[in-house]
């Protein structure tokens, strides 16, 4: 939204502050600015009279001028076709500092220049501003223009500009008068209200024109009819607060309708009423039904959007843009004045369909239902006061919305606690007298009466936030929580396994919640409903994942291409489902390992045991060593059929873990994930530390041919049971399928570690602990010892 200071000094004073000191003023109470600067950014330019003027005789389109600028004359050759004696123009001289560089005395074909003639392009002003003159020669000014002063203060270009990105929630700020009321917070000076008088003639807009509205979408209708106006250029000044707004000038009708709306925030449609007819209905547009707008452009409409329509053919789009078949022309005698308040959701549907103006930016935000009838009589005004018009007698209305103020109770106690003010009953007086809210106070108690034009205020927490942007957030005084803070149990483990991961040489990544509707139902076996986002940004991003592996995925896939085939990665994110319509929010954890990894100096590459180490440390030092397994049920499409598991702990199925299966991708890529919420919903004791033993163990490895069938965990029970309390540790250092051994037989081989906490042993010790674990194997699995 642009704020034209001279276009807000009209409604309060702008001018009592420096502008750069005010723009920072308004960024402290929260309106961001994105540019501030003048309307026309020249100086030194002057008024001049051409004295006489020449053909060059070395051109066919050259003039030597000699130009009175006040205090010299100056000779300037000029290219404008219009340059002539007698005419006022706009001359930069010697030094001047123009947008396209900097003037200076120069020769042109043999003739001295001192200075340069201009036009309005030459400026700065944008093309569509121009008109057809200015952009084809030098700009005339009128024969009252004194010689020798600034032509930026005669054409009343000598505006400033801020450019503001404003919060959502701020629709009245999308006005000169919203932001006269936000200015004159921080200057102290009073707002003074547009004229808004007029006169009306006798005859009745009754006796012309009957209102229907047959659709709930539509809050507030009022219309009024003007005759007998006169189409003409309008005014300077309304030309240049157009134009400093971003809106280019048309005529004195169409450009009060505009004003208007840049004024009040309201936007109003003007109609030919000659082209009308005896009726004006608004209704919700039949799926398929055309109208041509303003633009010329065949609209194809939908039951979602509201149109204005002749009791029979559609001669408007709410809250978007007119039609072309009532448009405003320089034959226009009598005009119908539509001011209106629609369902935002369907403006904001319609606009973001078909089109987006400045009408429908505003509809979007919600409106004011007394500024809706303030912008009627303004509009009236002005027609009457700028286009000569007659205004018809009566009001064709049609209102569902409350026009009351809103009554607000709060407690100075409420507005302190949140704040962490000491503010006393009289600064929050002030504050919301600043505001130009009404207030009465009852010992700690206060009752504000909130105009209907802030209509983002509507609870107490509203009014908290008002006072902290007044009152301003730098004077909060810097002090120490006084209240015990402790992180909750879920958010403590989650630091532990961040710690616990990164230690095994994971790295942590983020990726988006949003994912393609291909790939969600992937690595899952689970039974769910979509939940998709009401309006995507591309085709990549429209539902809420389920899994994370897919991110993952994208992550690995995004670094292989950059030859980059080394990646240990996890995530903990909240995945989301929905199931019998209810929403279903899961904080879960993911794990991608590929290619190479470092152990000690050495370098290893990740295989299904390697990766599945990672996963069994991570559960071992959260407290579940000893209390889960891998278990093998319903395999997921996207994984390895052999190479892929489910993890239980406690008899709880909480994740799964395997090799991606190869034909999603070709590489060796092992993934996990576990749901966290059922895995830290399982309570585990404390800890439990072993202390390491000062005597040193004996090392033996031993290899068994096994069938196929037979699960290593088993095995691994079995030589524990054998072991006794000697035996520390079991770890797998060998596997082999291959033609050495016979065929549905595998060779796995263990490297058992044995030792003692008040003795150093010997073979005596563990030989027969040796035997008994052999003998376990041979019987139970049918193992056969491997001698090599």
């Amino acid at each position: 939204m642009k704020l034209s200071r001279k276009f807000v000094n009209d409604y309060t004073n702008l001018y009592k502050m420096d502008f750069n000191e005010y723009a920072n003023s308004m960024l402290k109470m929260g309106n961001e600015y994105e540019s501030i600067g003048p309307l026309v950014n020249v100086k030194g330019l002057l008024i001049g009279e051409v004295k006489s003027c020449e053909k060059h005789p070395e051109s066919d389109h050259l003039h030597i001028c000699k130009v009175n600028v006040g205090k010299s004359v100056l000779n300037i050759v000029c290219g404008a076709p219009n340059v002539k004696k007698g005419l006022k123009v706009i001359v930069a001289p010697d030094g001047c500092v123009l947008p396209l560089g900097t003037i200076k005395n120069t020769t042109i074909l043999g003739y001295e220049s001192s200075g340069m003639i201009c036009s309005l392009e030459e400026l700065g002003i944008e093309h569509k501003y121009l008109k057809e003159e200015d952009i084809k020669g030098i700009h005339e000014l009128d024969s009252d223009a004194k010689v020798g002063e600034d032509p930026i203060k005669y054409l009343e270009l000598d505006d400033d500009v801020i450019d503001f990105e404003l919060t959502a929630n701020r629709a009245d700020l999308l006005s000169m008068l919203g932001l006269a009321y936000e200015s004159s917070v921080i200057t102290g000076e009073k707002v003074v209200l547009p004229e808004t008088n007029y006169k009306e003639i006798k005859e009745d807009i009754n006796d012309y024109l009957t209102l229907k509205v047959n659709t709930p979408n539509v809050y507030t209708f009022l219309v009024k009819r003007v005759n007998n106006i006169e189409i003409k250029e309008s005014d300077n000044f309304m030309k240049n607060r157009l134009m400093a707004c971003g809106i280019r000038s048309i005529n004195n009708v169409v450009d009060i309708s505009n004003y208007v709306m840049l004024e009040t925030g309201q936007p109003l449609h003007f109609y030919d009423a000659d082209k009308l007819g005896k009726v004006i209905e608004a209704r919700n547009a039949k799926n398929n039904e055309n109208l041509v707008t303003l633009d010329s452009v065949d609209r194809v409409l939908s039951d979602e959007d509201i149109i204005i329509t002749n009791g029979k053919e559609p001669i408007g789009l709410a809250g978007v843009m007119g039609g072309l078949d009532t448009e405003i022309d320089e034959n226009t005698k009598n005009v119908v004045v539509e001011c209106a308040i629609f369902n935002p959701v369907n403006i904001r549907k319609t606009s973001k369909k078909l089109l987006r103006s400045e009408a429908s930016i505003r509809y979007e935000k919600g409106l004011d239902v007394n500024r809706c009838y303030f912008a009627m009589q303004r509009a009236c005004y002005l027609l009457s006061k700028y286009a000569n018009g007659e205004v018809l007698k009566g009001m064709l209305e049609y209102n569902t919305l409350d026009r009351n103020d809103k009554v607000i109770e709060i407690t100075l106690e409420k507005i302190n606690s949140v704040l962490g003010y000491n503010l006393t009953i009289k600064d929050v007086e002030d504050v919301f007298n600043r505001l130009g809210f009404g207030v009465e106070a009852k010992k700690n108690t206060l009752k504000v009466t909130v105009p209907t034009r802030r209509t983002d205020i509507s609870i107490v927490e509203d009014l908290i936030e008002e006072v902290s942007r007044v009152y301003g957030v730098d004077n909060i005084k810097s002090t120490l929580p006084v209240f015990p803070s402790t992180p909750s149990i879920h958010n403590n483990k989650e630091r532990i396994i961040r710690e616990i991961l990164v230690s095994l040489g994971l790295n942590e990544v983020i990726t988006y919640s949003l994912i393609n509707v291909s790939d969600v139902f992937k690595f899952t076996n689970d039974e769910f409903g979509l939940i998709k986002v009401l309006d995507p940004l591309s085709e990549d991003r429209v539902v809420l994942r389920h899994s994370i592996i897919t991110s993952l995925l994208d992550v690995y896939n995004y670094n292989k291409a950059r030859n980059i085939k080394d990646l240990s990665i996890f995530e903990i994110s909240r995945c989301f489902s929905s199931i019998n319509g209810e929403y279903i929010e899961e904080k879960k954890l993911a794990l991608l390992m590929s290619g190479v990894y470092t152990e000690g100096l050495k370098k290893e590459s990740y295989d299904f045991y390697s990766a599945k180490g990672v996963v069994e440390e991570l559960l071992n030092k959260l407290g579940f060593k000893g209390r889960y397994e891998f278990v093998v049920n319903n395999t997921i499409e996207e994984m390895h059929p052999t190479k892929s598991i489910y993890i239980n702990v406690s008899g709880k199925i909480v994740g799964m873990f395997g090799q991606v299966h190869p034909n999603i991708c070709k590489d060796e890529v092992y993934v996990c994930e576990i749901n966290l919420e059922e895995l830290l919903s399982i309570k585990t004791g404390r800890l439990k530390y072993k202390e390491t033993s000062k005597f040193p163990g004996i090392t033996k490895d031993l290899a068994f041919i096994l069938p196929k069938n037979v699960l290593n965990k088993d095995v691994v029970s079995s030589i524990k049971q054998g072991g006794g309390k000697l035996l520390s540790t079991i770890d797998v250092f060998d596997y082999y399928e291959g033609d050495k051994i016979e065929e549905n037989k595998k060779s796995i081989a263990y490297s058992l570690y044995f030792e003692s906490n008040d003795r150093t042993l010997e073979l005596n010790d563990i030989n027969p602990l040796i035997d008994k674990i052999i003998e376990n194997v041979v019987k139970k699995h049918n193992g056969i010892l491997r001698d090599k």
